[in-house]
């Protein structure tokens, strides 16, 4: 018998906010969490602006010896995974930690640290390239560090899809609970790119914006849009079998009920311009939560603010959901905080977690410019007050990954 499942937990700390309480509050009041790179000198670069999580010191979450040992990825990770337990009130007492899963991904783990220790074997010799260098670059590390910080034992995993990597975490945390095999995961994702050869890689791609108006620079769905903007931190919620939540007295932020995966099998970087990935991906998350596309009342689109994402995203959206496409409010929270990567599918599932709870959907900001292709109802620069039964949350990856996963009122 499938079982049912809900959110009990979140964490989180991003450009416009260093927990979830700031998070929110922010996407309420239209922050926007874009400004001008701090982590290093841009004055060769075109790209100027990204979106850092502001006022971060290592010192206040960990020791300086530990501090040295994680790359950023992973330190946010922990922090984002730190709140979503206290947050979810688990403890010992209620929970059998040898059976609480991990599922924390990230797109491109810690590249910073690639790119440092590359630089001292070149000038120094591999002799003086550090031993954590590989503990503190690989992927699978942010997952394996909130393991070890909370003493967390069941299966272990990061999934790495590009940008579909945190959403296909929680998509699969909500099967593998479904399904029966665990009865709490912390799933999510983290990302820290923000370094000189991140930005170089991203900027020679001809993918990131280059505007140096931080509020016309990630702007979604807007005609005068040229490319997303790089953002870092993490999110992550606890996922959660119905039952053990209830026996343990959890509050119930919103019950997951559908999620769905595709491939393009069109190209490394460029998504099928008919959308017909992302809309098949909607399609089974529709399926898998047995609703019809006229029960969605909101989606928190993948929207880039790159012309191609947010054009075809909109055809992909008009695929899967069809006449129903029209009365949909569709928004991207990217415009408050950049495009986190890897993290950006659970930030934006924490998000629409939230939107449900307070019966606010998020508007997009900074809009200024309608663009004929991308027509939807995206809910410019106001959130609305509306009541949310069902939302979906999207997201698309380099690589032609596509997730979706719908998230729904809890109802008992």
């Amino acid at each position: 018998m499938e079982k049912r499942v809900v959110i009990t937990g979140l964490g989180a700390i991003c450009p416009i906010g260093n927990n979830v309480e700031e998070l929110w509050n922010g996407i309420k009041e239209g922050k926007c969490g874009v400004d001008y790179i701090t982590a290093f000198d841009t004055t060769t670069y075109k790209t100027k602006l990204a979106a850092e999580v502001k006022n971060y010191d290592s010192s206040k979450y960990f020791d300086p010896k530990q501090a040295k040992r994680l790359h950023k990825s992973s330190q946010l990770a922990m922090i984002a995974a730190r709140e979503a337990m206290q947050d979810s009130g688990i403890n010992q007492n209620n929970t059998n930690f040898e059976e609480i899963g991990i599922y924390v991904s990230s797109g491109i783990g810690g590249l910073s640290t690639i790119e440092s220790q590359s630089k001292v074997q070149l000038e120094k010799g591999n002799t003086r390239v550090s031993p954590m260098f590989i503990p503190m670059c690989i992927a699978n590390m942010p997952a394996g560090n909130v393991s070890i910080d909370l003493g967390l034992k069941g299966e272990s995993m990061s999934i790495v899809t590009a940008c579909a990597s945190s959403t296909q975490a929680i998509g699969e945390a909500y099967r593998n609970i479904k399904h029966g095999y665990s009865d709490v995961i912390f799933a999510g994702g983290t990302e820290a790119s923000i370094c000189p050869v991140g930005v170089a890689g991203f900027e020679n791609m001809k993918a990131l914006s280059t505007s140096e108006d931080k509020n016309r620079a990630s702007i979604p769905f807007d005609k005068e849009r040229s490319g997303f903007v790089m953002g870092e931190g993490a999110a992550v919620v606890v996922v959660e079998e119905l039952e053990h939540a209830l026996k343990r007295g959890a509050k119930i932020y919103a019950e997951l009920i559908g999620y769905g995966a595709t491939s393009d099998a069109y190209h490394i970087t460029s998504p099928d311009p008919e959308g017909k990935g992302g809309a098949g991906a909607m399609k089974k998350a529709i399926k898998d939560a047995k609703i019809k596309p006229e029960d969605i009342d909101y989606i928190n689109a993948h929207g880039t603010s790159t012309h191609l994402n947010d054009s075809i995203e909109t055809k992909a959206i008009k695929e899967a959901l069809g006449e129903a496409s029209k009365k949909v409010k569709v928004s991207s929270t990217k415009s408050n905080m950049g495009h986190l990567l890897g993290a950006a599918g659970a930030i934006e599932a924490l998000i629409s977690a939230k939107a449900i709870q307070d019966g606010i959907i998020p508007p997009t900001i900074n809009y200024k410019v309608p663009d004929e292709e991308c027509d939807l109802d995206i809910v410019p620069n106001t959130p609305i007050k509306q009541d949310i039964n069902i939302a979906m949350s999207n997201s698309l990856g380099f690589g032609g990954h596509n997730a979706s996963i719908i998230i729904k009122k809890y109802v008992k």
